[in-house]
């Protein structure tokens, strides 16, 4: 044996056998001797520290100092007895046996050298941070914090813990709380012995984030999986809030490959509305209160763009350091807190993430509705799936052995406590929390959907009513009144074949791109502007540029208060549209995203709030003021700026470069050339930074003259639904000659073979982005046949028309 190994073993002896380890002496490897939680920060106190990660210093008492009071105390034998006759899913029986346990570890005093042993660690703290430091003081067990149990919340915690006296009562009851009813629970249902596991207490410095800020973030997307999008959510005063769900805190989503490349790529910032914080109670009778946020405050963003990248970063180096550290890709969810005295950024607990990180790769499962009823209340949507049942609302914990399986629960939030009926529920809702709150970790652990933030789901939710929770909508749940029928699609993926064309998707709804990334793609063929803009601005662009200037009041108020937030209301537009189109370039990201710019109708402009004053009335807005027309005009051009600035901040501030522009319904080259001359104004150059110009192929002139077209862009992409009616003359919309819209007339498909043929011969890219691939695979078989780079297809079609084509492409 050499000697390296003789020394190793003797630290790892006196380890063991110690009481108190500070977190300066332990690492990853400690679990069983400090639990999870404290084995992290040592970890990241160690490791990280050194590469700007701020993490407060503390103590650890270990696995042997609770099991050397349990056998001092003579309480084993005790608790044995007590557990024999356990049954967990009788809630009444496991509040009983809970309450019994803790009172038998209350009720026996700490041994005096264990007593001593936490009373020098204390010490030592107050040495370095001062006379009485604040503390906080954290159960970890040595089961948690493992790749596929958290264990998260099953233990006390207890904050702004000042004085000797006040850390032995705390570690004491820490140790009592290996017993809540939630941790028996929880234990029992992922099979781990009682017995068999250990406390570690962590007595960790408390930033003063009760004068600040705090939250929890995860280096993956919660509900998709996405791993390369680090979610941050925030929330004033101490962090207890955030993770129990009792704010509706500020959402950050950071798409991590550009931001280690240099880049600010901040894909959305989403206001909370942080009603109440968690502050010290200093001189009262608790540790902490909680106390109203002024209305100013919930109106601002708890994080500066500066914070919330340094968070980001942050973010990725925890994960690239436990992933080498286990050898496999992990995931983390973290908890960070600012101090509102130093201004400072600080983590204060790190574990794996065990959901996504779980799930298997392979498999696609989707739900769908087959039918939508009346919508009772909406939130924020978490697990994307459909769950339903009778409701069972109660709002007093006392009351959870109401809950009968199948149900689902409603209430104004959880917290461990709750756990034993969580299990048992088909849906969960709550009042309040985001993303990361309690009420949604434990939901997606389970595999149940969760509709948290709903603000009023209490009230208007009663006991014994059917409803339909849907998570398969995007990010927000809407719970539907009844038991609505829905399917539940799998699909296996990794016999797929591949193909020569390319296959790419049509995506509209930012709020859905990371899951429809998950589906086989070669990117994206068409990004719509247009719902961006109808449903996450709301706004005429005209509108907010001359606010000050409209006539119509109602239009005034509504804008003031979308944009309350903003002195300089355009922003509001570049800011949104930002952000929509990002987070779609990042879901595909390195992949080709086209993204249409604006190509609303005069009438669908004016229908946006503020429009009406800013648009004309045309007879037939389907061949009038649209697309390149408007960008160039005076009466648009200021709007169409604002446009530009928002795609040149996803290229050039994001580093979204696989962002792909298209010009629509441009009807001659001239009108081409015009159109980039006014993006190149702003910034957006045609060939500078990798920028690629595609324009639509819909109009009879685009296919006539695409070799002129193919000198002004650098590429096409068939837009048939517009082609066919202005191929055919007529209009679809028209109940009188709609029977007679077709895209597989022979006349629109002699179009499109001229149209590939001539870009062919140009060396141009030209793909479809409309509808008929999707409907009909006939059509998409044509397309192969003439040559067609990629077809855009409809998400739900993907999958079919992927197989249909590589029969075609097979022969």
């Amino acid at each position: 044996m050499s000697q390296t190994t003789v020394i190793a073993q003797s630290v790892l002896h006196s380890k063991e056998k110690a009481f108190v380890l500070p977190f300066s002496e332990v690492g990853i490897t400690d679990i069983p001797i400090v639990g999870g939680k404290n084995a992290s920060l040592g970890e990241m106190l160690q490791q990280l520290s050194p590469k700007g990660i701020s993490v407060p210093d503390g103590f650890a008492t270990t696995a042997h100092a609770y099991r050397y009071f349990i056998e001092i105390a003579g309480l084993e034998e005790k608790l044995r007895q007590l557990f024999a006759d356990l049954d967990v899913e009788d809630v009444l029986c496991l509040r009983q046996v809970g309450k019994r346990a803790r009172s038998l570890i209350l009720q026996m005093p700490f041994p005096d050298e264990l007593q001593e042993a936490i009373v020098q660690g204390y010490q030592k703290l107050c040495e370095r941070y001062g006379p009485d430091t604040d503390v906080a003081v954290r159960s970890s067990a040595t089961a948690e914090d493992l790749p596929d149990a958290s264990f998260a919340g099953q233990q006390e915690t207890y904050l702004n813990v000042h004085g000797v006296k006040g850390v032995l009562e705390a570690c004491h009851k820490c140790f009592a709380s290996i017993f809540t009813d939630r941790a028996i629970s929880y234990r029992q249902i992922k099979g781990f012995d009682h017995f068999n596991v250990a406390l570690s207490v962590g007595v960790q410095k408390m930033v003063r984030s009760d004068l600040a800020s705090s939250g929890v973030m995860f280096s993956i997307d919660t509900e998709t999986g996405f791993k390369d999008a680090a979610l941050i959510t925030a929330a004033y005063g101490l962090g207890e809030n955030v993770v129990q769900g009792a704010v509706s805190p500020d959402e950050y989503l950071v798409f991590k490959p550009t931001l280690k490349q240099g880049f600010r790529p901040i894909l959305e910032k989403r206001l909370g509305t942080k009603e109440i914080k968690m502050i010290y109670d200093l001189g009262g009778s608790k540790f902490t209160k909680n106390i109203s946020v002024p209305p100013e405050q919930r109106r601002q963003f708890a994080l500066t763009d500066e914070e919330i990248l340094t968070l980001a970063r942050w973010a990725c180096e925890i994960e690239e350091h436990y992933s080498q550290v286990r050898g496999v890709y992990t995931p983390m969810d973290i908890e960070w807190a600012k101090d509102g005295i130093t201004n400072e950024l600080f983590i204060v607990q790190a574990r794996p993430e065990t959901v996504q990180s779980q799930k298997v790769q392979n498999v696609l499962r989707s739900y769908q509705l087959y039918e939508k009823g009346k919508v009772l209340v909406k939130g924020r949507a978490v697990g994307e799936m459909i769950g339903q049942g009778k409701v069972r609302a109660i709002l007093d914990i006392h009351r959870i052995d109401q809950f009968q399986p199948g149900e689902v629960l409603v209430t104004n939030r959880t917290d461990p406590d709750w756990e034993p009926i969580m299990k048992k529920a088909s849906a969960i809702v709550t009042n309040q929390g985001g993303r990361t709150c309690h009420a949604a970790i434990i939901a997606r652990e389970m595999g149940i959907p969760a509709i948290v933030g709903c603000g009023n789901a209490t009230t208007i939710l009663k006991t014994g009513q059917e409803i339909t929770v849907s998570c398969a909508e995007g990010e927000e749940g809407y719970v539907y009144d009844g038991l609505l029928p829905f399917e539940v699609q799998e699909v296996a993926l990794k016999n797929l074949p591949r193909t020569r064309t390319q296959i790419l998707m049509n995506v509209g709804n930012p709020a859905e791109a990371f899951s429809l990334a998950a589906i086989p793609n070669d990117g994206v063929g068409l990004a719509r502007m247009e719902f961006i803009i109808a449903n996450q601005i709301q706004v005429h662009p005209l509108a907010l540029l001359h606010f000050d200037q409209l006539e119509d009041e109602l239009a005034r108020y509504k804008i003031a208060e979308l944009t309350v937030q903003y002195e300089d209301k355009a922003q509001f537009f570049v800011d949104r549209l930002a952000y929509g189109i990002g987070t779609i370039a990042a879901a595909f990201y390195p992949k080709p995203v086209i993204v249409r710019m604006s190509d609303f109708k005069s009438n669908e402009y004016a229908n946006l709030l503020g429009g009406k004053q800013f648009e004309p009335n045309e007879e037939n807005p389907m061949i009038g003021w649209r697309g390149a027309s408007r960008y160039y005009d005076d009466r648009y051009r200021e709007g169409f700026a604002l446009e530009c600035q928002a795609m040149k901040r996803v290229r050039d501030e994001m580093g979204l470069t696989n962002v792909i522009l298209m010009i629509p319904f441009c009807r001659t080259p001239e009108e081409g050339k015009r159109v980039l001359a006014e993006m190149a104004k702003h910034g957006l150059v045609r060939g500078e930074n990798g920028l690629q110009v595609y324009v639509m192929c819909e109009l009879p002139s685009n296919v006539i003259l695409a070799d002129e077209f193919s000198e002004v862009f650098d590429g096409f992409s068939i837009g048939s639904n517009d082609l066919t009616q202005l191929t055919l003359g007529l209009d679809r919309d028209s109940s009188l000659v709609a029977r007679l819209f077709d895209e597989r007339n022979h006349a629109v498909k002699r179009m499109i073979a001229q149209a590939i043929a001539t870009a062919k011969q140009r060396d141009r890219k030209i793909g479809i982005c409309g509808q008929a691939p999707s409907d009909y695979p006939e059509f998409a078989r044509f397309l192969v046949e003439q040559g067609i780079d990629s077809i855009s297809l409809n998400p739900d079609s993907v999958l079919k028309t992927l197989l249909e084509i590589a029969a075609v492409e097979a022969g």
